[in-house]
Parts: C-alpha cells; structure tokens; sequence
C-alpha cells in the first residue's frame, strides 16, 4: 500500500515535468508540496470545475482548495470551459495523475454520469458539487436544498406580485439543479397560477448559462406587447440581463426580478432597486464542508448525513445546506455579516447618507 501510494506521487511529479517542459501546467496545485515521509501520505484530491462564467465558482474553488490545504490535502484543479467533452478528458487526466478523491462540478448532469464510471473503474470516490450527477451513483451529493432555493425565489415575488404576468427564465438544461429550482417554482405558484391570479407568459432556458439567451427572451417578450410584473431567473448573471433588457425600455425597478447566488452585481442591484432579491448561498459552508467530507472519506469515513437523493437510479447520499432569501431588508444580516461582500462595495452606487450603519 506505501508503496503504490509512493508510486502514485512519483507519477504526479513526472507528470507535472512533463508538463512544464512542454509549455503547460495543471491549472492548479497548491505550491507547499511536502517533501519525503510527508509525501507519502498526503492526499490528493481531483476537483473538475464546469467552467468560471459565474462570479461564484472561482470563490467555490479558491475556499474548498484553502481548506482542503489546512487539512493536509493537495488539489489538482481543471476547468473544463463549459465543454462536456474536455471535462471528461480532464477528469481522465486527474484519474491518471493518481488523486484519491474526484470532486466535480459536471457540466452535463446526465453525461457526466461517464466521469463516476471512470473513477468507479480505478476505485477512485466521487463528490457531486452543487450539481447532481444523474444515474451515476456518485458516492456523495454536497449541495444547497435547490427545491427550497426555487420556492424562497418565487416567494418574494407573490409576496410583492401576487397577481400579474410572470415570466421564467431557466438555466442550462443539462444542469439538473435547474429541474429542482422549477420543481421549487412551481410548489409556490402553482395555486396561483390555478385562480388565475398569476399568469406564465412564456418560459425559457438559457443554454449554458448563457447572459445573451436570456436578454433576448426578455427583449422578445417586451417587444411582442406583454406586461410584464415579474422575472423569475435562475441565477443572477440571468438576472442581470433581464434587468438590462427592461432598462432598455425604462422599466428597471418596475419589473420584479429574483436570482440566486448573491453576486456582488446582484447585491448592489437589490440595494439600488432594480432586483427584488437573490437567494443566498453560503458557500463558504458548501465549499469547506466539500473539502473536510473529500478528506474524510480517503480516510475511510462516511459523509456526515443521512439524508438521500434519488439520482434517476441510485439513492445517493445528500449534504443540504439551506439557502437563504436577501432583499435590502436583510443585506447587512446576512451578506454583510458573513463577510460574503463588504457594505462599501455592496452601496457602492447609493448616496453616502443613505447607507445603512455598520454596526
């Protein structure tokens, strides 16, 4: 056993020179690298990233990669571009450098399900991040409650529109995240929606996350004569663009529009008015609790729940984090008081006296 570990060291450091002298690196590896005894029994974590487009997933990596370092661990890094394709080369190429865990982020939530066989193959364990992998029977799910996150969202919108013309801006179809926020929706509304009282004018998705999809569905549905009262879009860089797209037509602030991930963006947007709220993802937690569970279980122990999810065949093993609801009511409770963005950046955009106290 010390000696396969041993030898899969060696290939991480033949491979790393191989590398450089050709020009290319692993994007990255945590520079204090052990030498000797130390070696030997350091683990090595596989974290595939989908890509950087939201502002989130580079805080995602830069937490779960300083925690996993506090707890002896090494992590190889890829991000895969939003291509599903390159993903799974990348996921073969971590396999190949001998990590002992694979942490991904899949782009393709029922594709991806090849990577789990990869790394079943070389009895290497996998973490599902944020997102479900479908069919796959991944080792561990680590996510927020997406269902709750969907109904916090569409909460805040008939609480200030319970009656109007809704429209839905969904994610990437290959992200099932985008099927429990909808499943989340629809738990709120759907009685709404039954008296009559709330209207779906249209419904979309946005392909890859895609700012442009969704700034032309909004675009559209103005320009065909629909009152819009509401936009409920799956994340905030979605947001963003409905917003752009009603302040094209001077109505910014008078369209209710929620998100989720609580950019900073977004953040400043719900202060100045133009978006009602964003859900609020600790992802500090997510990404910690990813990085401790990833150590864990190369140690041998169990993820800390007993809570599943049914993945389409597999009941997997699910670590829920609540998301939390953020309008301009609760900012400094929640974003301020987590550190999560600084109240100077947050009112960059509001009058000095209009900022609310520190303390």
């Amino acid at each position: 056993m010390l000696g396969r570990k041993l030898g899969k060291r060696i290939l991480v450091l033949v491979s790393l020179l191989v590398l450089m002298a050709s020009g290319c690196s692993p994007e990255n590896v945590n520079p204090a690298q052990p030498d000797g005894d130390d070696r030997k029994s350091q683990i090595l974590i596989g974290l595939s990233v989908d890509s950087y487009v939201q502002e989130r997933w580079q805080r995602d990596r830069d937490i779960f990669v300083a925690r996993a370092k506090e707890l002896g661990a090494e992590v190889l890094v890829q991000n895969a571009n939003n291509d599903h394709g390159e993903q799974m080369k990348q996921v073969r190429y971590l396999i190949d450098q001998g990590i002992d865990i694979l942490v991904i982020i899949p782009h393709d939530a029922e594709a991806s399900a090849e990577a789990v066989r990869m790394a079943d193959k070389a009895g290497i364990k996998v973490i599902s991040y944020d997102r479900l992998i479908r069919d796959g029977g991944v080792d561990l799910y680590i996510s927020f409650d997406n269902v709750r996150v969907g109904e916090i969202k569409a909460e805040a919108l008939v609480e200030k529109v319970p009656k109007g013309n809704y429209l839905i801006i969904k994610g990437a179809p290959t992200d099932y995240n985008c099927e429990m926020l909808y499943q989340g929706y629809m738990n709120v509304l759907r009685e709404y929606i039954r008296n009559g009282d709330i209207k779906i004018v249209d419904e979309t998705s946005a392909i890859d996350w895609a700012y442009e999809d969704a700034f032309k569905c909004v675009e559209k549905t103005l320009e065909e004569g629909v009152e819009l009262h509401a936009i409920i879009a799956s994340n905030d860089t979605l947001a963003h663009a409905a917003i752009e797209a009603l302040s094209e037509k001077r109505l910014a602030g008078k369209v209710a529009v929620v998100g989720q991930d609580a950019d900073l963006s977004a953040c400043q947007r719900v202060v100045e008015g133009t978006q009602l709220m964003t859900a609020y993802k600790p992802i500090d937690k997510l990404a910690k609790s990813a990085a401790e569970a990833a150590v864990k279980m190369v140690k041998g122990g169990k993820p800390d729940t007993r809570e599943t999810i049914f993945d389409g065949t597999y009941h997997v093993p699910y670590y829920k984090i609540e998301p939390i609801a953020v309008t301009v009511d609760n900012m400094m409770d929640t974003i301020v008081k987590d550190g999560f963005h600084r109240l100077e950046d947050i009112f960059i955009n509001v009058p000095r006296d209009r900022w609310p106290s520190a303390e």
